[in-house]
């Protein structure tokens, strides 16, 4: 089982931390601990595509391996299996991931594991800051490596590029690695009718959760997602993703284009950040940002129950003018300042319940009603930006049950916000060097569309009107 030359100079890229943490318990041959590593990568061969960061805190490759004067201590640990020592037997590998609820700790003692032990191993990684307990999240899995009962070796899977291995050292301790994948940035497309939903389309063909919102953001000034998707419409993402050396997909990046061909609207938009300000946003084929001045709908998830005009009042009776749109959604879901402004009330107002307006731009001015609480630190005078948490939907005031009253005025009068043209943000048409830095980057996602399959029209039609 001895490996080559090239093999433990392959290893070199493993760092080490070591701690003083010893024990007065019976050490572990180096021939168990290699068979431990050996097992848990598969093969020598599996660690090709690892690195590792070395004193400089900077990334090395395999050429900076091959050029290693001597192997460091913890890969001549690890990997020299000629010691090895048939008496202790080979170590039971037994694996599992963390529960809601539960400690890293816990889980390694599930596994087998002393508990003594258990939380001398795990404090290695803590101490140097290799993980975070009070980050973990259910799922996170560990492999633990018992020999006669006792822990010999534990790796974390700490996250998807990144593992890290521990084991008992010679003198009673514990010893960490940390063994970091090599990943190769590519990209992916993915494109399909709707059905039901694009998030259901979508997570199917492989993207991520975030490449939906992203997807969504893109845009939530021109549809609403809840009312104005229809199946037979279709939709297209291409977005980063970093891919291990035997090409598996890793974890995904930004969305780069986004695409939808439907009945309500038909519009592409690529991410890009003008050099001159630097800041990412989506802008369609002509430059123009899909960025405007109000949302659409200042809420995720949301049911539209009450339309905008005149109507029956349920609680009091009379019909009268219905001044904004109703959007019922479970209580304490977030609600966002439509756009950027100043808060200009923040208070209990009649049958409005908890209540907040914010003065916008041009004459505009936004409102929402029966919030179950204010967003943190909001107030009359309090700049807001697009985006921001304003409050949590309730049912305060003269409410029936949990929504979102929300109100849109122009110029002291109330308007129905669903059917409202808003202006755009930036056009890149204004300033001609960030215009051309677009094209190019635009002329780069193409291509990457087109090799995956994309049929690209000279021209993507604009269905819905220019905002002025």
């Amino acid at each position: 089982m001895a490996l080559s030359e090239g093999e433990r100079a392959m290893m070199h890229d493993v760092s080490t931390i070591e701690t003083n943490t010893a024990e007065p318990s019976r050490t572990v041959s180096h021939g168990v601990k290699s068979l431990v590593v050996l097992g848990l990568l598969g093969s020598v061969s599996a660690v090709l595509g690892l690195v590792t960061i070395g004193p400089s805190n900077d990334p090395v490759g395999m050429g900076a391996a091959h050029a290693s004067p001597a192997p460091p201590p913890l890969a001549t640990t690890l990997l020299s299996a000629t010691e090895f020592e048939p008496g202790l037997g080979i170590p039971d590998h037994l694996s599992d991931t963390l529960k809601s609820r539960e400690t890293l700790t816990e889980l390694v003692t599930r596994l087998g594991a002393q508990p003594s032990d258990a939380a001398a191993a795990l404090h290695t990684i803590y101490e140097k800051e290799l993980l975070d307990p009070r980050r973990l999240r259910p799922g996170v899995k560990a492999d633990a490596f018992i020999t006669n009962g006792q822990l010999t070796a534990l790796n974390i899977k700490a996250d998807a590029e990144r593992n890290l291995f521990i084991t008992r050292s010679a003198s009673g301790g514990w010893t960490a690695s940390e063994l970091k994948a090599r990943l190769s940035p590519t990209y992916h497309r993915v494109a399909a009718p709707i059905e039901t939903s694009i998030y259901e389309a979508a997570r199917k063909l492989g993207a991520g959760d975030q490449q939906v919102v992203d997807f969504a953001s893109a845009f939530a000034y021109d549809v609403d997602f809840q009312r104005e998707i229809h199946p037979g419409d279709t939709f297209e993402m291409v977005y980063e993703t970093q891919v291990d050396e035997h090409g598996t997909p890793v974890k995904s990046g930004d969305l780069v284009y986004a695409k939808l061909n439907g009945r309500a609207l038909t519009r592409g938009f690529y991410r890009f950040a003008p050099s001159d300000d630097g800041v990412p946003d989506y802008f369609d084929e002509n430059g123009e940002s899909a960025t405007k001045f109000l949302m659409k709908t200042p809420i995720n998830g949301a049911r539209l129950s009450s339309s905008f005009g005149n109507r029956r009042h349920p609680i009091s009776g009379y019909t009268r003018l219905h001044k904004g749109t109703d959007f019922a959604a479970p209580s304490g879901t977030p609600i966002y300042a439509a756009g950027n402004g100043t808060v200009e009330r923040a208070s209990r107002y009649g049958g409005y319940g908890n209540y907040v307006r914010i003065k916008h731009a041009n004459n505009y001015k936004t409102a929402y009603a029966h919030m179950l609480r204010y967003g943190p630190g909001v107030r009359a005078g309090k700049r807001v930006r697009q985006g921001d948490v304003i409050g949590y939907v309730g049912s305060t005031g003269a409410s029936t049950g949990p929504h979102l009253h929300y109100e849109v005025y122009v110029k002291g009068k109330p308007v129905n916000a669903m059917k409202l043209k808003l202006p755009t943000g930036r056009k890149l048409a204004e300033t001609p060097d960030m215009l051309a830095e677009f094209e190019a980057r635009k002329a780069e996602i193409d291509a990457i569309r087109t090799a995956q399959g994309a049929q690209l029209m000279a021209a993507t039609p604009l269905v819905n009107p220019r905002s002025p």
